[in-house]
Formats: C-alpha cells, sequence, structure tokens
C-alpha cells in the first residue's frame, strides 16, 4: 500500500504542479525518493516536528497548493492532534494526512507505534474525512479522489507493506462515501476495512467451507460512513459481522451497532475489535493480532458457536 501510494503520488505530481508533499522525518525511498528528486521544490521534510509538518501544509493550502501531510500513524495523527484539528479542521482545508501503518503494522516498535485507535480519534474531529484503504487497488483510487477533492481534510489511513490484491476484479468501483461489495453471498456480510482485509477474507473461506455463503464489503470510507448502505446489509443478510483493526470505542463496529439498534434490526451481529488495552507482544503484526482476539480460528469459531 505504502509503495502504490508513492506511486500513484508521483504520477499525479507531474500532471498536477499544486501537489506538494510535506513529511517529518521519513527517509524517502522508492517514488518518493523519485518525486523529491523531480520536484525538490515541492518536497519537504520538516524533521522530528510533525506540528511544524502540519502547520506547513494548513498554509500551502491557503496560497492554494493541495498539500499531503506523510508519516507514520502515530505521529502524523496524534503529536500533532492540535494542529490537524484546529489548522486543518476548522478552517476546513483541503490537506490530506496519510498515516502509515495505521492500526498495529508496526508491531515490533511498541505502542508509541501503535495507531490502534486512530480511526475512532479521526472520525470524532469535525470536517475531517476518513479513509482507510484494503489494499493497493484501493490506495490508488483513494489517492487520487484525495488528489482532486474539494471538500475539505482527510486522513488516509494506509497499511505499510506486502498487502495482498482483493479488489482490482471487484463487481463495484471505488467511491467515495460508498460501501463496495468485494465479495459476493448470501447468508453473511462481513464488514471490513484497511490490512485486516486478509484475516476477514480468510474468515470468509473457512465460514464458506463450513456451509455458510458469504459476502465481503470494504468500507473504506469511514466518515462519512455510508449509514444507508450498513442499513441495508442489516437488512438483508441473516448474520452480519464486524472485523477491525481499531479499540472497540468509537470505531466501525460501534456505530454499525448503533445503525442496527436504531433501525430495530433483526439480524445477528458480530463485532471484532483490538482489545481496549495495551498488549505487550513484540512478535509479528500476526502475533500482536492473535494476542488482540483477533485470530482467523477464534472469530470463525465464535461465528459459527452462536
Amino acid at each position: 500500500m505504502r509503495n502504490r501510494f508513492a506511486d500513484t503520488f508521483y504520477e499525479l505530481g507531474r500532471e498536477d504542479e499544486r501537489l506538494c508533499l510535506v513529511v517529518a522525518d521519513i527517509s524517502p525511498a522508492g517514488s518518493i525518493e523519485k518525486f523529491r528528486t523531480k520536484f525538490p521544490q515541492r518536497f519537504v521534510n520538516t524533521g522530528v516536528a510533525e506540528q511544524i509538518m502540519i502547520g506547513m501544509t494548513a498554509g500551502m493550502a491557503q496560497r492554494g497548493l493541495r498539500p499531503f501531510a506523510y508519516t507514520i500513524a502515530t505521529f502524523s495523527l496524534y503529536r500533532p492532534f492540535e494542529m490537524v484539528r484546529d489548522d486543518l479542521c476548522y478552517q476546513n482545508l483541503c490537506v490530506t494526512v496519510v498515516g502509515i501503518g495505521g492500526g498495529l503494522t508496526y508491531s515490533t516498535l511498541g505502542a508509541t507505534h501503535h495507531a490502534q485507535e486512530d480511526v475512532a480519534i479521526a472520525c470524532a474531529i469535525p470536517n475531517l474525512a476518513v479513509i482507510a484503504p484494503c489494499d493497493p487497488a484501493e490506495t490508488e483510487a483513494a489517492t487520487r479522489w484525495c488528489a482532486t477533492q474539494e471538500r475539505g481534510p482527510v486522513y488516509l489511513r494506509l497499511g505499510k507493506a506486502g498487502e495482498p490484491d482483493f479488489t482490482s476484479n471487484a463487481p463495484q468501483p471505488w467511491t467515495f462515501g460508498k460501501l463496495r461489495q468485494i465479495r459476493p453471498g448470501a447468508d453473511v456480510c462481513i464488514l471490513t476495512y484497511g490490512p485486516i482485509m486478509k484475516r476477514a477474507w480468510a474468515v470468509a473461506e473457512r465460514l464458506e467451507a463450513a456451509g455458510r455463503s458469504v459476502a465481503i464489503n470494504s468500507v473504506h470510507t469511514l466518515k462519512p460512513l455510508d449509514v444507508s448502505g450498513v442499513a441495508d446489509v442489516l437488512t438483508r443478510f441473516p448474520s452480519v459481522v464486524v472485523i477491525e483493526e481499531c479499540a472497540p470505542t468509537g470505531g466501525l463496529a460501534m456505530q454499525v451497532k448503533a445503525i442496527a439498534f436504531d433501525m430495530g434490526a433483526r439480524t445477528r451481529l458480530f463485532s471484532f475489535t483490538l482489545k481496549d488495552e495495551f498488549i505487550h507482544c513484540y512478535g509479528s503484526h500476526d502475533d500482536i493480532l492473535d494476542a488482540h482476539g483477533l485470530s482467523v480460528e477464534d472469530m470463525t469459531r465464535r461465528i459459527l458457536s452462536e
């Protein structure tokens, strides 16, 4: 996902001289390095100064540029939170804040690099749209939308590297603000987003092996959430499963539960989120997801047992 973003941004930057990239202590690589070399006047590295990164992009946007702020997710949103809220969102500026390694992607680096509540925090800020692609193809579509949109600030939550492709041949296109069915089914519908799509897909395969017909919808736009699309899923499917790499408070699961309550949905609703705790596990990304109770085996077992 990180490489697809960089490749897409470089391509777009060749066509639109307003596009600028401001990073905070990130070593440019791949197409980001190509962008810096080709357009040095449109690339700034502020160093370990994330507040300045955000303030600088706000000023650029007010001067008619289309800046992207780019660094590790915890440092793109948490450290400069006041500047994201006041400089970007209060003034409703068209700046894209890119968070690399959303969720627990930087597993071995510990809690300082775990963006396990980033979606909940971002969704709470007025005017801030929140997008979390599930694979490289959605990352490209989202990046192209962010580079041309005029509605306001965006938090673009990306993974890191090695994510498989799930959507290149999806029956529905990527559309901002709309659920996207990427796998058809009739008995169970899984709602998910981000790199944990890989585990959601594995759960679907196991449920299919157990005789269930399983659909998967990518909820790539978390704010504004497609409320009518979620309501339609809750109406049509006997069972709905939410799988997300986010804290249990303020994420997709909580919003889906609220919609289900408001509409009196009769579906069986399962939610799988990160635990509300800092787990001291410093193994692989898979290791820490398992420690949070998000193993494919545990999720499948719970769905089949109820």
